[in-house]
């Protein structure tokens, strides 16, 4: 069986389109296959996701902090989005053939090689000892509240000895997981704090639904709301129930929904026979689901048709 390793680096530029543009080819040239990526200049950030073989995507992802590390500087930064580095997550999946061990393993390795920059570098989700650290406490106050060192409960993994971050580069969280859906609902008619109630509606801290991540921001060159939103597993908690909470809040504040989008692959458990009541309202494109664009990876390698996996 060929194995599939996923990366989804975020990268702390979103506005300078020829860099990101030169950090994907800078990738690409490792032997990965970009599934997706895209940048949005509101939360000045990128997302870059790519498969391949455990060591094609280990050699990609140290060139990507390479490329972070030399061309963008963070202490020039602004943007809507919580970070404490240019290359602020950095998240391992395992797809095909591998199991979390091998996720685990691939994020220690790159998460050494980005030490080795002097990036300082905290492991989370299954990566961190013990597994199940979370990124919102990592990254709460951004890079600002790095600024005078790290904090006792706040230090880095590698190296442990380090007082402060990176001056340009911050620090980075490098972690592994299983498959998530990262989607925005955008929202015309309401302002930041309408938006910051709407996901506190929705995200489990809150109460609201059972693994759910959710921001409310203001999107100023667009002129909308944004819901950002993590589900962990769409298994359990179906986009459209989500979605239904959402649109209700926006009725109620006289909002309208004017676009959703969905960052980097979506699971297959949107997709699956009986689920189809998930998959609404996304109107996903099948190249943005996860087994398809595997599955043509698997081909290409192998030269013959497989099955596509349930990676949800």
């Amino acid at each position: 069986m060929i194995p599939v390793l996923e990366a989804v680096p975020n990268f702390s530029e979103g506005r300078d389109l020829e860099k990101v543009e030169a950090l994907v080819d800078t990738i690409v040239r490792k032997g990965v296959d970009i599934l997706d990526w895209s940048a949005d200049p509101d939360h000045h950030r990128s997302v870059v996701t790519y498969i391949g073989d455990p060591r094609s995507v280990i050699s990609a992802s140290i060139a990507a902090a390479e490329f972070a590390v030399r061309e963008f500087d963070l202490s020039r930064h602004r943007g809507l989005h919580p970070r404490i580095g240019a290359l602020d997550v950095l998240p391992f999946v395992p797809l095909r053939g591998l199991l979390m061990s091998d996720a685990i393993a691939a994020a220690h390795k790159v998460g050494q090689a980005i030490a080795s920059l002097g990036v300082p570098v905290f492991f989370y989700g299954e990566a961190s000892n013990p597994p199940g650290r979370g990124l919102a406490e990592l990254r709460r106050g951004g890079i600002e509240a790095l600024q005078d060192g790290f904090h006792e409960n706040r230090k880095p993994d590698l190296p442990s000895s380090a007082k402060f971050p990176h001056t340009t580069a911050g620090a980075t969280c490098v972690g592994a997981r299983d498959v998530l859906l990262a989607w925005n609902v955008l929202v015309a008619g309401i302002d930041e704090e309408q938006a910051k109630v709407i996901a506190a509606k929705v995200r489990e801290r809150d109460g609201g639904f059972s693994g759910v991540r959710a921001l409310g921001l203001y999107l100023h060159q667009r002129e909308q709301a944004q819901i950002s939103m993590n589900i962990e597993d769409t298994m359990r908690t179906a986009p459209t129930a989500v979605y239904e909470e959402i649109t209700q809040a926006v009725s109620e504040m006289a909002g309208e929904i004017v676009e959703i989008e969905v960052i980097g692959m979506a699971p297959d458990a949107l997709v699956l026979p009986g689920s189809e009541s998930r998959l609404d309202p996304l109107n996903l494109d099948p190249k943005r689901v996860l087994s398809f664009r595997v599955n043509e990876y698997v081909q290409t390698r192998a030269g013959w048709a497989e099955v596509p996996e349930d990676l949800s």
